[in-house]
């Protein structure tokens, strides 16, 4: 087990998480339980299930659940599995018309995951049965919340509520609190060969900018830039010189409605703890979703809103392409700098390293709060 007790420490002299919490398979099973499992984590976005009946399977961090909007229209979110034998109940993403139904036994589930019907439970052509109560065969209902079409769930079910534990960014952010709308061309996934931490550190601060972002910089250079921490449960950037995309034509996305002036020239962009990294403009948003594959390999799930239905209408096709693809580019030029994080931490003497004190503050924030729920759980599970 690692010793984190070097993280808590006066930022000036703090060193980072150490190496195995990028390379092994142990502490990232510790993460998966105190960190992940333990708060609200996202596993994905409520534009993949738009209708009622609407039903999405993920797999996060080997468990398998389901996403679905029910009768009334709320996103929920099951454990995948059927109460009789623990077969997955659905495979593919899929509209359900009436029920769920496991394709094992034909057990059957309402979309609000009360079990409905046990076909020859008792025997042939008996679908009841005195020891089988259906009252208290429902699907596992993961507790879940959706913010920003982020769905976050919390697997413990023992964290408290979203609005409490992120209240400080619902009220900063309380702008954009509107209707996303969303086209299919705006969506792409990323593969980064690295741990999902790394593009957490990476997204969260504005000191590599000028290396790594050329191009962007040339925009919104590192002066413009700056901090946004919010103690054990946020970090991130804001930039003070944001400016619109444009078409051929001049023409650019319409704005939220009622957007104060700040966000005529800023941006600000959070990583949002644990594992999802955010980004607030006049005209658009977007979130990615880290999705920890392994250890040392990460899927990024990259979704783009806009602020108003015609926004994402065919006239503006193509600014939305011009939009993903200069997104798709900033995020792509990160992977180098994680997968080779992710490789130096295979370096016997790298003992965390050393933040700055000025330019790091949003990234040692992070190492601080992983830190904070590896102790958390360690001291729930009697470890001392």
């Amino acid at each position: 087990m690692s010793d984190l007790s070097l993280v808590i420490q006066p930022l000036n002299i703090a060193k980072g998480l150490p190496n195995e919490h990028y390379i092994d398979d142990q502490t990232f099973k510790e993460e998966r339980d105190s960190v992940l499992y333990a708060n609200w984590s996202a596993v994905g976005f409520a534009k993949d299930v738009p209708k009622v009946g609407d039903a999405y399977p993920i797999t996060f961090l080997e468990m398998p659940l389901l996403m679905i909007r029910d009768n009334d229209e709320q996103v929920r979110v099951y454990q995948n599995t059927c109460r009789h034998r623990g077969m997955i109940l659905i495979s593919e993403k899929s509209n359900i018309r009436g029920t769920i139904r496991c394709p094992y036994h034909s057990w059957c589930y309402g979309l609000d995951g009360e079990l409905r019907s046990t076909p020859h439970v008792g025997g042939p052509g008996q679908n009841t049965h005195t020891d089988i109560k259906r009252d208290e065969l429902n699907l596992f209902e993961i507790r879940s919340h959706v913010y920003m079409d982020v769905v976050f769930v919390n697997i413990s079910d023992d964290a408290d509520t979203f609005e409490e534990v992120h209240s400080d960014l619902l009220d900063r952010w309380k702008e954009f609190d509107k209707p996303f709308h969303h086209n299919p061309d705006s969506s792409f996934e990323l593969l980064v060969d690295s741990n999902w931490k790394l593009a957490v550190e990476n997204y969260c601060e504005s000191y590599h900018l000028p290396w790594i972002h050329p191009g962007l910089n040339l925009v919104s250079r590192l002066e413009d830039h700056y901090h946004l921490e919010k103690h054990l449960k946020y970090s991130g950037q804001g930039s003070l010189v944001y400016s619109q995309l444009k078409d051929e034509n001049n023409q650019v996305f319409p704005d939220f409605e009622g957007v104060s002036d700040k966000w005529d020239t800023a941006s600000e962009y959070i990583s949002l703890y644990p594992n999802v990294l955010l980004g607030v403009h006049r005209d658009h948003t977007y979130a990615i979703i880290l999705d920890p594959l392994t250890i040392n390999k990460t899927r990024e799930r990259i979704a783009i809103y806009y602020a108003t239905e015609q926004a994402i209408d065919l006239e503006y096709n193509d600014l939305r392409a011009k939009n993903t693809n200069f997104w798709k580019e900033v995020f792509k030029e990160d992977i180098f700098v994680v997968e080779g994080m992710q490789k130096g931490r295979h370096g016997k003497f790298f003992d965390g390293g050393k933040f700055s004190p000025i330019m790091d503050g949003p990234t040692h924030l992070f190492h601080e709060w992983v830190a904070t729920q590896i102790n958390i759980g360690r001291k729930k599970r009697g470890i001392k």
